[in-house]
């Protein structure tokens, strides 16, 4: 119970600078969020001939106010989960975050979890094996597929299998028309080349980092001890090495919801899926304050609480943490 609450305390103040930062780090951005919201010629009409109105545009938008009164506001409608309004869309941050984050959403976890099993089988069985045949083989394979930017693999499979197959979409999320099990027939049909971008990339990297430290954790004399004692290469492997290789990858797992604004992005746009990561491009392009401080916010909220229970896990797993918190 200590290391849990020790760990929820650390992350609150990771929190608290995370909306710090989150705050001042859009008003770096240089440009006028009004002459984006306006038009440059709608702004300068009302910079000339009606400074009046343009101030109360500015003062219904609260950026009349002085920074550190924004910064207190801004704080206090977070904690109360009011986000502001959007500018470019009409509507309240949380209400177009919320129908982009379930897309992004329907995209990454599928591509976390077929990822996760198939790097921590592949790469523990190739770490096993190190310096045989068919290791030297997968590893250059995946490697090479790792190497690939996810937006250069996606242009590939859209030529191959959309453009010249015509076995799938060009892009979008789904077909017109559709409604009931043809409407989810269609976003999975929609779904599946995005999808298997990212899990091929994932895979290969999860691949890389078990492969690793199976390699590390099978010269350990505990491992000798076990074969020693008659057990099994496969009940060595996967009874003993694999859950003490496990922690660097359940890393990898946590960090992974990082891609929803890298990898995420640029796979978004390849394939036109209406994401967290195309949000993020349209509220950057419009200078969208509020948006874009909701959606740092909201991925920020993701990546912490995945490597909270990451750290959960890390106990789950090995023990000597949850030890050694209490003892410490």
């Amino acid at each position: 119970m200590r290391h849990v609450l020790m760990r929820a305390f650390w992350y609150a103040v990771v929190f608290l600078l995370v909306v710090t930062f989150n705050f001042f780090l859009v008003r770096l951005m240089p440009g006028d969020p009004l002459v984006h919201l306006l038009g440059e010629e709608g702004y300068l009409y009302l910079y000339v001939h009606q400074p009046q109105a343009l101030a109360e545009i500015k003062a219904k938008y609260g950026l009349d106010k002085p920074v550190p009164v924004q910064y207190l506001s801004y704080v206090r409608n977070c904690l109360r989960g009011d986000f502001g309004w959007s500018y470019q869309y009409g509507q309240p941050v949380f209400k177009v975050i919320l129908f982009r984050l379930k897309w992004t959403l329907v995209l990454l976890l599928p591509a976390i979890a077929i990822s996760a099993v198939l790097g921590a089988w592949l790469g523990s069985l190739a770490g096993w094996r190190m310096g045989r045949r068919a290791e030297v083989l997968s590893t250059s394979i995946l490697l090479f597929l790792y190497s690939l930017p996810t937006y250069c693999l996606g242009m590939i499979l859209i030529l191959l299998l959309a453009y010249y197959a015509d076995l799938f979409p060009l892009g979008g999320m789904v077909g017109e028309g559709s409604s009931g099990l043809a409407r989810v027939g269609d976003v999975l049909w929609h779904l599946a080349l995005p999808l298997t971008v990212l899990a091929v990339h994932n895979t290969a990297y999860n691949y890389l980092i078990m492969r690793n430290a199976v390699a590390q954790v099978k010269i350990e004399d505990f491992v000798l001890t076990a074969a020693a004692k008659g057990l099994k290469e496969k009940q060595v492997l996967f009874r003993h090495v694999f859950r003490n290789a496990l922690p660097p990858l359940i890393t990898v797992v946590a960090l992974d919801f990082g891609f929803l604004v890298a990898g995420v992005l640029l796979v978004e746009v390849v394939f036109s899926w209406q994401g967290m990561g195309s949000l993020i491009y349209d509220a950057v392009v419009s200078r969208d304050y509020p948006l874009l401080q909701g959606c740092f916010l909201i991925l920020a909220c993701c990546v912490l609480l995945a490597n909270f229970v990451a750290d959960l896990l890390y106990a789950l797993v090995d023990p000597r943490i949850r030890e050694g918190e209490s003892f410490g």
